[in-house]
């Protein structure tokens, strides 16, 4: 079981959250709370590269790919963090050890089942070289990494402005999409499995189950529904809110209603 890619990046991806719960609950602290999601991918990642002695130019681009993103998703939560100074999701479980686990356990199981299409990549032995379709996914993966990047700067600077307190963005890519962020971030998860799938064979197939699940979790669990919950609680009597609201799509960039 120890020679098994899939078995030591779930005890990898374990052994990264529980570190971090420990820290985080140690000092209450939740400055590196988010820095852990995006650096579990990372590590992961370049525990596959290491492992993979015949790595192929498909496998080290799909790997770089995922690298890149999660330095900027890294980079881009460390700051903000710095900025709010704590994050309001855990103010009920920070002081409650067994609640708080959760959290990370979760996250730890995430982050390997988002990544199970490209870890099926990186230790499979191909002889292949790019393909059309491979190529077609790496673009999807940078369109949806720059809607994501575009929209998490421009909240960022919208927010940081004094007379913005109190407001919503409805600018720029926001103008479009509620969401913008989260369409980028399923975008560019659908964008790595197309890129892989050229190389799957029965079972990998079931890899999907990797964009799946991220697209599930931030339609239906921890993604937008509460944020659409906080907003239409804070602004339900403010006439300019509902109107953005209903006449913009609620997760793909689209003209207004």
């Amino acid at each position: 079981m120890l020679n098994n890619p899939y078995f030591l990046t779930l005890l990898i991806s374990f052994g990264i959250n529980i570190f971090f719960f420990i820290f985080a609950a140690a000092f209450k602290t939740d400055k590196l709370t988010d820095l852990s999601y995006g650096l579990s991918f990372v590590i992961l990642t370049l525990f596959l590269l290491i492992i993979n002695p015949n790595i192929q130019p498909l496998q080290l681009i799909v790997a770089l790919l995922i690298i890149v993103w999660g330095i900027r998703l890294i980079s881009y939560l460390f700051i903000r963090i710095l900025k709010i100074k704590k994050d309001t999701r855990f103010d009920k479980i920070r002081n409650k050890p067994l609640e708080f686990v959760k959290f990370w356990l979760f996250q730890a199981l995430a982050v390997w089942i988002i990544l199970l299409p490209a870890s099926t990549l990186l230790t499979t032995e191909i002889k292949t070289g790019f393909s059309l379709v491979s190529s077609i996914g790496i673009i999807i993966f940078i369109i949806g990494l720059t809607i994501e990047a575009a929209a998490d700067w421009q909240k960022f600077t919208f927010k940081n402005q004094p007379e913005n307190k109190n407001k919503w963005i409805q600018s720029g890519i926001w103008k479009y999409s509620r969401h913008p962020n989260y369409f980028g971030e399923m975008t560019l998860w659908w964008g790595i499995f197309v890129a892989c799938s050229p190389i799957f064979s029965h079972w990998q197939w079931l890899t999907i189950t990797g964009p799946i699940f991220i697209t599930f979790i931030l339609l239906f669990v921890s993604g937008i529904p509460p944020l659409e919950k906080r907003y239409q609680k804070k602004y339900t009597n403010n006439q300019e809110y509902q109107e953005y609201k209903n006449r913009t799509s609620l997760l793909v960039p689209l003209p207004r209603r």
